[in-house]
């Protein structure tokens, strides 16, 4: 891999590569872009067959936050961290402490949180090295849990996306079709059933569509036929790469909307719903309520203060929808623009002040 090509293609300004022998850590942290304030993105610890997976995934995700935050409103960059190693048996101690100085090494230009493979536990250990972790405990004044609030932010922005669809952003008496039923799922069955939504689920796990089906009166499908499903919204909240050429002639809805991360299998996927009048709620938009929970965590955690910025994603999937018809791009193109419109902002407004800072001071 040539590794500076790759990061001039969009941008990188830093990948950062950390060994500690003694407790086997092996993690590159990607810092993408830092305009709008520092890197925020979580760390995640993959198996990863070689090396070269382990950076493409971290540029890539990394790259990602960039644009979550942005789209978020939030005053922070994009970064990401991979750790590669078994996170079910190399995990220990050593490893997240010393994971922990490298991060206080970059005096803030990088802020941690969990991600795939890690957990608060781990993020309460690198804490002992570092205030730039969120995500920690409770006890140390953190949010907890945040896939309560990415439910509430992805119910929010399924509510945008109705409006759009539907005329009406009223979801009682609308049938979702909900793939997974985990820990954001299940809390935005629940905000769904409370409004008076019908729900059909489906799940691997088989006690998680039960539980739904005794607390929602959900109907529950086979993994497979929750794509053909008569219904006004699907809400894909398990794996990505779900859109795609095979499921997307199943589809029988208005609106894709759900808490997934890279739902798209390809862009020409998004096209491809553009084309049937599907509406597609950009899912590193729909689903920011979780990062945007644990950045209030930066300015001494405040539940309500969180909750009222994570209404915004309303506003965010609207502003799409607006941006798509202004431009005549699918929505997955106009979320791009969105976060790209306020980075760039943001840097013409920094070059300008420090444009009359150097005249200022030439003149003296």
């Amino acid at each position: 891999m040539e590794i500076f090509k790759r990061m001039e293609q969009y941008d990188y300004e830093q990948l950062i590569f950390c060994q500690d022998k003694n407790s086997g850590l092996k993690a590159i942290i990607c810092i993408h872009d830092t305009t709008l304030g520092p890197a925020l993105g979580g760390t995640r610890m993959w198996n990863y067959a070689t090396e070269e997976e382990a950076i493409e995934d971290a540029i890539r995700l990394g790259r990602g936050m960039t644009y979550k935050n942005a789209a978020a409103g939030l005053n922070l960059g994009g970064g990401k961290t991979v750790i590669i190693g078994d996170p079910l048996k190399d995990k220990n101690e050593e490893m997240f402490r010393a994971f922990g100085r490298f991060i206080q090494g970059l005096n803030g230009r990088y802020i941690t949180a969990e991600d795939v493979g890690t957990t608060v536990a781990d993020m309460d250990m690198i804490h002992e090295e570092t205030d730039f972790v969120t995500g920690i405990s409770p006890a140390f004044g953190s949010s907890g849990n945040p896939s309560p609030v990415t439910a509430y932010g992805a119910y929010i922005g399924m509510k945008a996306a109705a409006l759009e669809a539907f005329g009406d952003d009223s979801l009682e008496g609308k049938t979702v079709a909900v793939q997974g039923v985990g820990n954001v799922a299940y809390p935005l069955c629940e905000y769904l059933h409370k409004e008076g939504a019908k729900l059909i689920v489906t799940d691997i796990n088989q006690q998680a569509v039960q539980r739904a089906v005794d607390a929602f009166g959900a109907t529950a499908v086979a993994p497979n036929d929750i794509y053909s499903q008569e219904a006004d919204i699907f809400a894909p909240c398990a794996m990505g790469a779900i859109i795609n050429d095979d499921t997307i002639p199943q589809l029988k809805v208005k609106v894709v909307a759900g808490s997934a991360n890279n739902q798209l299998k390809e862009e020409r996927h998004g096209d491809e719903l553009e084309a049937r009048g599907i509406v597609y709620a950009p899912d590193f938009v729909i689903n920011s309520g979780g990062v945007i929970n644990v950045a209030d965590e930066l300015y001494g955690y405040n539940n309500e203060r969180a909750m009222k910025r994570v209404e915004t994603i309303y506003d965010s999937i609207t502003k799409i929808f607006e941006i798509s018809k202004r431009d005549n791009v699918p929505s997955y193109i106009a979320a791009d623009r969105m976060a790209e419109e306020r980075i760039e902002r943001v840097r013409k407004s920094r070059s300008q002040f420090l444009r009359n800072e150097h005249n200022i001071l030439s003149r003296r």
